[in-house]
């Protein structure tokens, strides 16, 4: 399998996330790097966990997965045993080299590149969560028009509880549309994200930012 091809242009968004690392404006738990409370509260990470390596598990040839937007890796430290091969993906330079020396398998790799921009690598399966939800529309309908290419997407959002309208616009960064009585709906407008099957695998009550985590297995055509 070849390496992703990266596209050299400017990248605000990564600025933004460095940025967020730097300043640890997810939180601090005393590492290097910390993706905040949705990567290591127990509450929202064993569930999930759980659900992902019983899907993972269910087939006969493990899958080859695409973790984008891998974050400080402690979910997927947990999901790699169970496929082919698991290519971590994240925007952050430095904490993809960070993950390179401090996980380490032979069916691991790990690549810095912008979903929203670069190719994407090839798999059978792509992992986005908690990652959509800070991204512009226009960064998100890049990333949309690339999930076809493969068999299944797992998306996890954090969306608001009850009615909301979907898909409103902002700026990408730490934010996310939660202040705005919105959340990312990849099958409403404007993004038409076309499935063959959307099954919602998890739905968990955020335990500190209110709304709550959804994660959906969409099955492509």
């Amino acid at each position: 399998m070849t390496s992703p091809k990266k596209i050299k242009r400017p990248w605000p968004t990564k600025a933004a996330m460095e940025q967020i690392y730097e300043a640890k404006l997810w939180g601090d738990n005393g590492s290097h790097f910390y993706s905040g409370d949705g990567s290591h509260h127990p509450e929202l990470v064993e569930p999930y966990i759980a659900i992902l390596q019983s899907f993972l598990k269910s087939f006969e040839n493990p899958l080859t997965v695409a973790d984008l937007g891998c974050g400080d890796f402690n979910i997927g430290a947990a999901l790699v045993v169970d496929t082919k091969k698991y290519i971590a993906v994240d925007i952050v330079e430095d904490l993809i080299n960070f993950n390179k020396r401090k996980f380490q398998r032979p069916n691991l790799e790990f690549h810095c590149l912008d979903i929203a921009k670069d190719n994407l690598p090839m798999a059978d399966c792509a992992i986005l969560r908690q990652v959509l939800q800070h991204l512009s529309n226009s960064e998100i309908k890049n990333i949309v028009d690339k999930l076809p290419d493969f068999k299944f997407v797992i998306l996890t959002e954090h969306l608001p509880q009850g009615d909301f309208v979907p898909n409103i616009n902002i700026i990408s960064g730490q934010g996310t549309r939660l202040k705005k009585q919105s959340g990312v709906d990849l099958c409403e407008a404007p993004f038409h994200l076309k499935v063959k099957e959307a099954k919602q695998l998890l739905s968990i009550k955020s335990p500190n930012h209110g709304g709550r985590l959804v994660t959906t297995l969409f099955k492509m055509f």
